[in-house]
């Protein structure tokens, strides 16, 4: 925070000023951050103790946010109103205030003096800004200890005063962010573990489901067939929902680590089509292997690679009408490259929308 000193106020003072606008504004722990203020203040009048009291807009009054050592914690649990309170007056009208004898002054509440056995002899108090000028607390100290509180006293409270406002709020939004974020991390590894389980879940009745009704596709009874049409469509949207699932969790991780190791890609792929044999009989596809009869291996993550594979392979059989076929090739190129391509005779993409597809949900 910048701000503009009091050229009246000595150097040292000012020097201690800047300095401790750098300390506060780059202290996030609230506790450091309170106990920091409180004795500078203390130190910057010389005064015997110090307490911050802080706006509470729910209740309308004001709540001590701090107070050090000579004024206990016990101090916390009181609200102080605004209407016929020292404080309250500093915050209303917006300007410093001293009051050299607050045992005299009505406004003064010797009910705090005798809970926490301390008296209140003397009191500089003045207003808290944010980084809007918004008013929204008050910054006391009390008892000066050689002599009476000055203009200089007022000066230097003040000005500690608002570096120390926009460092409490900007704490106070750090703190909000960081919760909002934990929070984050939470429901979103609730739902990592929800994919997880849901996924796996799913997968065993669902090939079972898909194996039967394949196996009743055949019956030659119209009715039946057209029965068993729903419910192999169904079960082929489910299974597709359910690799997108689990795509979106590896997405949304952004914590997968690629772990290269030796693959037969052959095997990999034939493997994978494999499985997706009833998807293929369900759809009424043709699968079409054009694959050497020898191992061809690949440095890769296994898991990445089945990953992006099963992606095409799902995304062929999605949008390729019943009677079509998909064909998986793999080549070999100079010998130091390895092409596999998934051809289908689905609608294909349009040639204007090929830069989307890496676009999310598109």
């Amino acid at each position: 925070m910048t701000f503009k000193p009091d050229s009246n106020l000595p150097v040292d003072r000012l020097q201690r000023l800047v300095e401790i606008s750098r300390v506060l504004n780059s202290t996030t722990k609230e506790s450091q951050l309170l106990e920091y203020i409180l004795n500078e203040a203390t130190a910057l009048t010389n005064a015997q103790s110090a307490s911050l009291l802080m706006f509470d807009e729910k209740t309308r009054q004001l709540r001590f946010k701090a107070a050090d050592q000579s004024m206990p914690e016990i101090l916390t649990a009181n609200a102080v109103p605004i209407d016929g309170s020292i404080a309250g007056a500093i915050f209303t009208a917006n300007k410093p205030m001293i009051i050299q004898d607050a045992q005299q002054d009505e406004r003064w509440h010797s009910n705090i003096d005798r809970k926490i056995n301390f008296r209140t002899e003397s009191i500089l108090g003045v207003p808290m800004h944010d980084a809007d000028n918004k008013t929204i607390g008050v910054l006391e100290t009390v008892n000066k200890k050689v002599g009476l509180f000055n203009e200089d006293d007022v000066n230097t409270l003040a000005i500690l005063a608002d570096i120390a406002g926009v460092a409490i709020e900007k704490q106070r939004l750090f703190a909000e962010l960081t919760n909002a974020n934990q929070r984050l991390n939470e429901l979103d590894e609730l739902k990592s573990n929800f994919i997880s389980i849901a996924s796996h879940e799913l997968r065993t009745p669902l090939s079972v489901i898909l194996g039967y009704a394949s196996f009743l596709k055949g019956s030659g009874d119209p009715q039946v067939e057209s029965q068993i049409d729903s419910v192999l469509d169904a079960a082929v949207r489910l299974r597709s929902l359910i690799q997108d699932m689990v795509n979106l969790r590896y997405v949304d991780s952004g914590a997968v680590s690629l772990q290269a190791e030796q693959i037969d890609l052959v095997a990999m792929v034939r493997g994978m089509v494999e499985r997706l044999d009833e998807t293929f009989q369900a759809q009424r596809l043709v699968s079409r292997l054009d694959l050497p009869d020898y191992p061809v291996l690949v440095m890769g993550d296994p898991k990445m690679l089945e990953l992006i594979v099963g992606n095409l392979l799902n995304n062929a059989i999605k949008y390729t009408p019943a009677g079509g076929y998909i064909r998986a090739k793999i080549s070999l190129r100079n010998q130091d490259e390895v092409w596999l391509s998934i051809r289908d005779t689905g609608v294909g993409i349009p040639q204007d929308k090929l830069e989307q597809i890496f676009d999310r949900f598109y």
